[in-house]
């Protein structure tokens, strides 16, 4: 997760108030520090010392490194970071997460991930909006055609999607009302589940990349009532969901493992709509590989 990333020990120190943190709300937490104060945790029990130039000598009662190496690598005090592992109501300068950023060797994802979580404004949670698809880009999807794709919204939920990618990934349809969702459905779907042949690999990405889009939601019921339910419903996602990894790539090759169609080779990008960059589309190309475009339009010809 850190290669070519390299924390060092620093000049001085860069200096934060001493004044004891603010007072949480009357429920005890805010998502936002909850989930900061994990991502940094994981982040730190991650490293081990000499992966950011510190001896590792001696027994350690826990794993990676300890709070006060981490505070002397980001030059900041060792109370005050401690408050943000806790959870405590602090605000990190932008200058002060930059420091932890590169203390932790965190990858461009995650030092983004950890800038939006440290200096995101705080809103009052409400009802996530309902998402509808304007028919310019449905027809778009369409005609996409014999590629199959998809349009996600912001929470994952399918909003379109053409007869290709109905007929290679499982029409959406089938899934429950209120699941018809991209991420439900690797983790809960059966049937998605036997079409990868890389299942474990690829799913650790993709819940890294949910956990991404995730933070710009953070409270949002909806959002947290789905995430609730695959860690309930799903102990991989649960174990995965706990390691606070976070990453943005979303290109690649897939192979899958067809019922009726057998191996199919795809490359796969994921844009993401100007107008709404919450929303985006999923666009899967055939691969020459194991004859994928000849198997691709028999498939098809029979939906």
């Amino acid at each position: 997760m850190c290669d070519n990333l390299h924390a060092g020990t620093r000049e001085g120190f860069i200096l934060v108030s001493k004044a004891p943190p603010k007072p949480t709300r009357a429920n005890g937490r805010s998502p936002r520090t909850d989930e900061l104060a994990h991502f940094l945790r994981t982040r730190r029990e991650s490293l081990r010392p000499h992966e950011v130039g510190l001896p590792g000598g001696g027994r350690r009662r826990t794993p990676g490194l300890r709070r006060e190496e981490v505070a002397q690598l980001a030059g900041v005090g060792t109370t005050w970071y401690t408050w943000l592992e806790q959870g405590r109501d602090v605000r990190a300068s932008a200058s002060v997460l930059e420091a932890l950023a590169q203390a932790l060797a965190l990858t461009p994802a995650e030092r983004a991930h950890l800038m939006l979580l440290g200096r995101g404004e705080e809103v009052t949670p409400l009802p996530g909006p309902s998402e509808t698809l304007e028919p310019t880009i449905k027809r778009m999807v369409d005609g996409l055609a014999p590629h199959p794709a998809c349009v996600l919204g912001r929470r994952w939920d399918f909003l379109a999607w053409n007869a290709a990618y109905a007929a290679v990934f499982t029409d959406p349809l089938q899934l429950p009302a209120g699941r018809r969702n991209a991420i439900w459905s690797v983790f809960m779907d059966p049937a998605r589940r036997r079409l990868h042949t890389d299942w474990e690999r690829g799913t650790r990405n993709i819940v890294a990349r949910f956990r991404a889009d995730s933070a710009r939601h953070l409270g949002e019921p909806d959002y947290q009532d789905l995430i609730n339910a695959l860690i309930e419903g799903s102990p991989e996602f649960r174990d995965l969901w706990s390691r606070h990894e976070v990453a943005t790539t979303a290109v690649g090759r897939k192979t899958l493992r067809h019922p009726t169609a057998g191996k199919l080779v795809f490359e796969h990008a994921v844009f993401r709509l100007e107008e709404s960059p919450d929303r985006r589309l999923i666009l899967y190309t055939t691969l020459p590989t194991a004859d994928t475009p000849k198997k691709l339009a028999k498939l098809l010809a029979k939906s």
